[in-house]
């Protein structure tokens, strides 16, 4: 079991599978934060839905899910500097090693973090940590209009979501290929399917950070 977790392919594995939880939770989220674009009645309907005690259990598996992506992610960073110095990502051929989002997987998954611990600032800790304490949690519509009020904040916003869509075009593909899916036609049909997925993550989340900016702002 020992070898599972330490071994160079073990590592790979849980953290290819850790990031496709969160891929999917990525999917989910958007699709729940997409309720803002249809008004702060179908907002709140979805506030409500993710304050229930189903989803509220759901928030340690998540943390889990990410911590151990971290963990992993940073075990094979350091394993490959020092079996190989320069490169700072390791792959298993060449084909892995054809975009700039392949080498430098860990920089970018480092500005991600960032900026998730930026985001949570804004609402996490603003909504789900003061009821799970006790509290009374503050409204999401206003706490958008607040947060994306300001144009720098929106900029900062923009920023994490190119991240994101870097990290995800070599992640998604990256983690069916150490799961099994190495064939030379799959991995083209991955590759697409990658590029579709971020270019729809980044755009979905980046419409809805740009709709808070124009109506916090009366522009629209």
């Amino acid at each position: 079991m020992g070898n599972i977790f330490t071994s160079s392919i073990g590592k790979k594995i849980i953290m290819s599978i850790s990031g496709l939880f969160l891929i999917l939770f990525l999917l989910i989220h958007l699709l729940a934060n997409s309720a803002y674009l249809f008004g702060h009645e179908a907002f709140d309907t979805i506030i409500g839905i993710m304050s229930s005690p189903v989803v509220v259990v759901m928030v340690p598996v998540l943390a889990a899910g990410f911590a151990i992506h971290i963990i992993y992610a940073t075990l094979l960073t350091l394993s490959n500097l020092k079996a190989r110095g320069s490169v700072k990502y390791e792959v298993s051929n060449k084909t892995q090693t054809d975009s700039w989002a392949a080498k430098n997987m860990y920089i970018l998954g480092t500005i991600v973090l960032g900026f998730l611990a930026f985001h949570l600032t804004h609402f996490w800790a603003n909504m789900q940590l003061p009821e799970f304490i006790g509290n009374h949690a503050e409204n999401g519509n206003v706490l958008m209009e607040q947060t994306f009020s300001s144009i720098w904040i929106l900029i900062c916003y923009i920023v994490w979501f190119i991240a994101l869509w870097y990290h995800l075009t070599h992640g998604f593909w990256s983690a069916f290929h150490t799961l099994g899916a190495n064939n030379i036609k799959w991995i083209s049909r991955l590759k697409v399917v990658s590029y579709v997925y971020a270019t729809f993550i980044a755009l979905g989340f980046s419409s809805i950070a740009i709709f808070a900016y124009l109506t916090s702002n009366g522009i629209i």
